[in-house]
C-alpha cells in the first residue's frame, strides 16, 4: 500500500520499465501467438496493459485517455509501446498535479467496489504484473527472448556464465 504519492511513482517508474523491457522483445509476427485457440494472445494482452493504465485511472478521476480501439490490438509492437508510454507519462502528470499523499486514503468507487486510492493504485500494479507475467509464458513459447524484470532471466545468466536454476 502507498503512504505517500512519490512512493507509487517510484513503484511506477520500476514496473513501467519493466514492462517497456518485456514489451520490446516481442515481434510483429510474435503478436498472435496463444495458449489454446480461444485464449488471448500475446498481442492482446500487451495491448490490454498498455489500455488499463488509462481506463483504470479514468474511473479514479484522472486524467489519462486510453485508445478507443481498446479490444482491437495493433499488429505492430511499436503502436503498442507508443500507447503504453503515452498513457503511462499522462498518469504521472496527472497524478502530481491531481493528488496529494492525503488524498490516498480517501475512497473512491472502482468497478462496483469502494476502495481507498491507494488501493486502486495497488491493483493496477498488480494488474500489470499478473499480465507482464502471462506475456513470459507466451514469449517463450514464441520462442522470444524474455528479459529479466525482478533478477536475470536464462538467458542472461548463460550470458554472464552462469547456468540457470532449473
Amino acid at each position: 500500500m502507498y503512504h505517500k504519492v512519490e512512493e507509487f511513482l517510484q513503484d511506477w517508474q520500476m514496473e513501467s520499465e519493466s514492462t517497456i523491457k518485456v514489451f520490446k522483445e516481442l515481434t510483429e509476427n510474435s503478436l498472435g501467438v496463444q495458449v489454446y485457440s480461444e485464449g488471448r494472445s500475446l498481442g492482446f494482452i500487451a495491448w490490454h496493459i498498455a489500455n488499463t493504465i488509462g481506463e483504470m485511472t479514468s474511473k479514479c478521476g484522472l486524467d489519462v485517455t486510453h485508445s478507443e480501439e481498446i479490444n482491437d490490438e495493433p499488429k505492430n509492437v511499436g503502436q503498442i509501446i507508443n500507447e503504453y508510454e503515452k498513457q503511462s507519462n499522462q498518469l504521472i502528470k496527472s497524478i502530481r498535479e491531481k493528488w496529494t499523499d492525503d488524498m490516498l486514503f480517501e475512497e473512491i468507487e472502482l468497478y462496483g467496489m469502494k476502495i481507498t486510492r491507494n488501493m486502486a493504485l495497488v491493483m493496477l500494479v498488480k494488474h500489470e504484473i499478473h499480465h507482464r507475467a502471462q506475456m513470459t509464458v507466451l514469449m517463450r513459447q514464441a520462442g522470444l527472448k524474455v528479459p529479466g524484470v525482478y533478477g536475470p532471466s536464462k538467458e542472461e545468466w548463460s550470458a554472464m556464465g552462469v547456468t540457470a536454476l532449473k
